[in-house]
């Protein structure tokens, strides 16, 4: 669903969305926040719908996205909400060690180099800090597809359940790198990270920096 606040902080909702993938997820990555997060980072924020759950539980969030518009958005409908900034920003301009948690939904996958990636979301983190990246993977093996059939009448059921979307949306890529790759890629650079494949054409990757 689509939010906003009003004068006094409060949330209402503005009108239905059409069933979202990420969205889907955002309670399972809200799990990963530790219990006294003063800064934590939303990469990717898109029109702030996380961004303001994960304000929630956060001193500070600092929402970031490389498109203008998606920042445009996420500001108008986060009118009121104290504790969070929305900025134009891109990855490689955040700040070492200064996060809680991080959070990254569907993000990775369009930047140029994923290993790059996460050397800086893993920077960006405190010592104790928490990662979480909600990421997609391009199908390849026989449990992928699987996993794709399984998700695909849920999804339609979903989808018949709820209503049309407000027209706003985040810019859209297909995933280059196979599950298989991704958690080659995040062994070498996040060692002791959990990853699991989710239901939606999803994973789940968590990491707690040392």
């Amino acid at each position: 669903m689509a939010l906003e606040y009003n004068q006094g902080g409060r949330e209402r909702v503005l009108e239905a969305m059409t069933f979202n993938h990420n969205d889907f997820y955002h309670r399972r990555l809200l799990r990963h926040v530790p219990s006294h997060c003063a800064d934590a980072l939303d990469v990717g924020c898109g029109t702030g719908v996380f961004a303001r759950r994960l304000a929630r539980q956060a001193g500070w969030v600092d929402a970031i996205d490389a498109s203008a518009e998606m920042v445009d958005v996420a500001r108008t409908r986060s009118m009121g909400a104290a504790n969070i900034e929305f900025r134009q920003c891109d990855l490689m301009d955040i700040e070492p060690a200064r996060y809680d948690f991080v959070s990254c939904i569907a993000t990775v996958h369009h930047l140029p180099s994923f290993p790059d990636a996460l050397e800086r979301l893993r920077d960006s983190l405190k010592p104790g800090g928490v990662l979480a990246i909600l990421g997609l993977y391009r199908e390849k093996t026989a449990s992928d597809h699987a996993l794709s059939l399984a998700a695909a009448p849920v999804n339609l059921a979903l989808n018949a359940l709820t209503r049309k979307d407000d027209g706003v949306h985040a810019p859209v890529k297909g995933a280059e790198l196979t599950y298989a790759e991704i958690r080659a890629d995040a062994n070498r650079v996040l060692p002791g990270h959990h990853v699991r494949r989710q239901l939606f054409w999803r994973y789940l990757l968590t990491y707690r920096k040392p």
